[in-house]
């Protein structure tokens, strides 16, 4: 069977020149790097490009230094532009058994490229092209031998992105029986062991209750050892039998238990910032911490529930066999148990719900105590947070109290029966024997005992099974309530990805909060081009920080349109927007780890010399530099060992690692001291440099080097121009300078006023 060599950039109309356009992408992102690094991102970008996805070389930020991109590099690249890539070690034979006609990256020992395109398996030759040659360049026939000199097997595989297809599941009972059912092969090796084992566990009864007449009435020593000798070796083989299906069953919950936490914390993720801000972070936690009681339930109870039903169905028949009427009484004891605790099941669900609201409540005010310990200890709270965890610890504990209560009656009022089904329907027989013409013989008795207790449990697990059903119903409508939320799963996995250059446009947006009366933008309208820094000043509540969120994507609910270089933001992948977009906020938060791992947190696979270029930026490589163990200095939780103004430098240092081409500062120099913010603004030229970026500050004087500073007030654009033309035109912006500058004259302060250095745009 042949492949014909197809071109793998061919289904772009963009694409039929001669000229390889990965190569013009490398010209004109500058990447001036050796020959094999540019032969294996051009292989990377003709492979996304097959796949209708442009890629960005300059997001990967090599220098002419660098090595080649190792496969980690260029899978993390491929990802971050919406594709689904892995790295797999493979070898020729693999490579001719692939049927996918999508072209393979193989990278090359020396650091550079080649693109598999078709095969020939009658042939044994693979067809290769090299990604820096014209795209009409016919594939090179390349055999085994000569491709083991200069391949050792490094493989990457691009296809389209599998996530966010279709809706996404609900979170239920129905899901996670579905995930613990894809593990077929260790759910048939449990099903297999738990019948063996009920088969083990009744041959002892049968055979004792068959042979201990015997071997009493006739005195058979013989008899009676080759029975211990039976009994000996069922009993290991049951132990041995019984250790493998629990190392079984623990492997199976390991597995659900990965599988959950996976999901539930990726889930977590893609809700939106404006569900955190609503729910308090102890409540979220008590919700979510409910699906380990699924877990136990799933691959625990329920799975001894289906053994116990199988044994069952060879124990009644068994019973039956036995002595009839004792079977039936046994049946009809068992049958009243279910009754009894089905009359109760109703109640203890609803109790079962309220002690999972009271302890999410608990658990809020202990999250929300050790989160404002400072607050606490600084306002000499303890006494106050301690009366509120007290009132909660005491309203669990009677909740628990009652539900013990009510769960007594239940087994109080069964527990007669269940003593009859162990040992009253032996005392049974024995009347029936001494008083009926319906003789009972001994080993039936006996075997009758032995059997009817094993038939009570099970009965007893089954209708019990009801009440476990319903405390897991109740934890899953918990997690539901968190993970079953609109998201932002669809937005952060499909949409454009644009190469940014920063032109952003605001085409009457009006917006209002949930449950506010008034809009926090009223038809707003403006637009600025690339490389324009902007400044935002206006009281209180005049929603500055509200064209921050907007842009971050935060809420999406707005009416108008926004603009980011001509594309709808909508319309645009919101993770690629946030990858873009650099955020500073007033109070940000760091890491646990090092100072250079807080820096390069959202890129990761950055060198030292990139973090040491953006604190540079930033202002906060002085600082660093007196730290202990400098750039490896240990940031603790909650930042304590540095001060307000470092940790604002590091967070400005963090958003620009990541050379974002919109940088959002929102107060972002509000905390710091004036010789810290004296640093920042210094820099801020060159921050700006090269990008746009929009500014929101109180103090007017960290904005006078803005091209443009917009005015506003309850929502609306009151005025946008330079400092210079606003103070002359603007009253609330001449009120708000006066205001921080009384030492100026209104005649002084516009000479005093420095007009801004870059071009303006309008």
């Amino acid at each position: 069977m042949n492949d014909t060599p197809r071109n793998p950039g061919s289904g772009d109309a963009g694409n039929q020149s001669a000229v390889n356009p990965d190569m013009a992408a490398l010209h004109d992102a500058s990447i001036d790097v050796s020959p094999q690094v540019q032969t294996r991102l051009a292989a990377v970008m003709n492979v996304a490009r097959y796949h209708g996805v442009e890629m960005n070389p300059e997001t990967l930020r090599l220098r002419p230094e660098d090595p080649s991109p190792t496969p980690p590099m260029l899978i993390d690249w491929l990802r971050e532009a919406g594709l689904w890539a892995r790295g797999v070690p493979m070898n020729f034979r693999q490579l001719t058994k692939i049927e996918d006609p999508a072209p393979i990256v193989l990278l090359l020992d020396d650091g550079g490229a080649a693109l598999v395109v078709g095969r020939d398996r009658e042939k044994h030759v693979l067809y290769l092209r090299d990604p820096r040659g014209g795209l009409h360049d016919p594939a090179v026939a390349v055999d085994e031998l000569r491709l083991k000199q200069v391949w050792s097997g490094a493989t990457l595989l691009v296809r389209a992105s599998r996530n966010g297809v279709g809706e996404e599941t609900v979170f239920n009972l129905a899901l996670l029986a579905k995930m613990v059912w894809s593990d077929k092969l260790i759910l048939r090796d449990i099903a297999i062991s738990s019948i063996t084992l009920t088969l083990l566990s009744l041959v002892p009864i049968l055979v004792v209750m068959r042979t201990i007449g015997t071997v009493l009435q006739f005195h058979s020593t013989s008899t009676l050892n080759l029975v211990i000798l039976l009994l000996i070796v069922a009993v290991i083989f049951e132990a041995l039998l019984s250790w493998g299906r629990k190392l079984m069953e623990v492997i199976l919950a390991a597995k659900l238990d990965a599988r959950l936490n996976l999901m539930i914390f990726d889930r977590l993720l893609s809700l939106p910032i404006e569900f955190f801000e609503r729910q308090q972070a102890g409540v979220i936690t008590s919700k979510i911490v409910q699906v380990g009681k699924v877990r136990d339930f799933l691959t625990g109870k329920l799975m001894n529930t289906f053994i116990d039903l199988f044994m069952l169905s060879i124990l009644l028949p068994l019973l039956f066999y036995i002595n009839a009427t004792l079977a039936w009484t046994v049946l009809i004891a068992a049958s009243l148990i279910a009754a009894i605790i089905a009359v109760f099941l109703r109640p203890l669900g609803l109790m079962t719900g309220r002690i999972i609201s009271a302890e999410a409540g608990k658990g809020s005010v202990l999250v929300e105590s050790i989160y404002g310990i400072r607050t606490v200890k600084a306002l000499a709270l303890e006494s106050t947070r301690s009366a509120d965890w007290d009132r909660r610890v005491a309203e669990v504990a009677e909740l628990h109290v009652e539900q013990s209560r009510l769960a007594n009656w239940p087994a109080t009022l069964s527990m007669p029966l269940q003593r009859y089904c162990s040992y009253g329907a032996i005392t049974l027989g024995a009347y029936i024997a001494l008083h009926t013409n319906n003789p009972v013989d001994a080993a039936s008795l006996t075997g009758f005992m032995l059997l009817g207790g094993r038939v009570a449990g099970p009965l007893v697990s089954m209708t019990g099974l009801l009440e476990d059903v319903q405390n897991a119903q109740a934890a899953i409508g918990q997690v539901g309530e968190v993970l079953n939320r609109p998201n932002e799963k669809y937005a952060l996995t499909h949409g454009l990805r644009p190469r940014f250059e920063g032109a952003i446009e605001f085409d009457d947006v009006t917006f209002k909060y949930e449950g506010a009366k008034t809009a926090a933008l009223d038809k707003m309208s403006f637009k600025i081009p690339a490389g324009t820094m902007l400044g935002l000043v206006g009281r209180s509540g005049s929603g500055k920080s509200t064209i921050t969120r907007l842009l971050q994507g935060i809420n999406r609910d707005y009416s108008g349109a926004i603009k980011i270089d001509g594309n709808d933001m909508r319309e645009i992948n919101l993770r690629h927007i946030r990858k873009n977009f650099g955020m500073v906020l007033q109070d940000n938060f760091l890491f646990r780890g090092s100072v250079r791992d807080n820096i390069i947190a959202g890129r990761p696979g950055l060198s030292f010399e990139d973090a040491v270029r953006a604190a540079r930026l930033a202002g906060a490589e002085e600082f660093i530099e007196r730290l202990p163990n400098g750039y490896d200095t240990f940031i603790q939780e909650g930042s304590p060992n540095l001060s307000g103004g470092q940790k604002q430098r590091l967070a400005i240092a963090r958003a620009l690692i990541s050379d974002p081409k919109v940088l959002i500062m929102d107060e972002a120099t509000s905390a710091l001291d004036p010789e810290s913010e004296a640093l920042v603004n210094a820099n801020i030229l060159r921050i700006g440099k090269g990008r746009t970026m929009v500014i929101v500050s109180h103090r007017l004087s960290s904005l006078l080097d803005c091209d443009l500073i917009m005015v506003l007030d309850r929502g609306r654009t009151m005025d946008i121009g330079t400092h210079y033309e606003l103070v002359e035109r603007c009253a609330i912006y001449r009120h708000l300078w006066f205001q921080q500058n009384r030492h100026l004259s209104p005649e002084g302060s516009d000479n005093a006023a420095t007009k801004p250095v870059l071009t303006q745009g309008h």
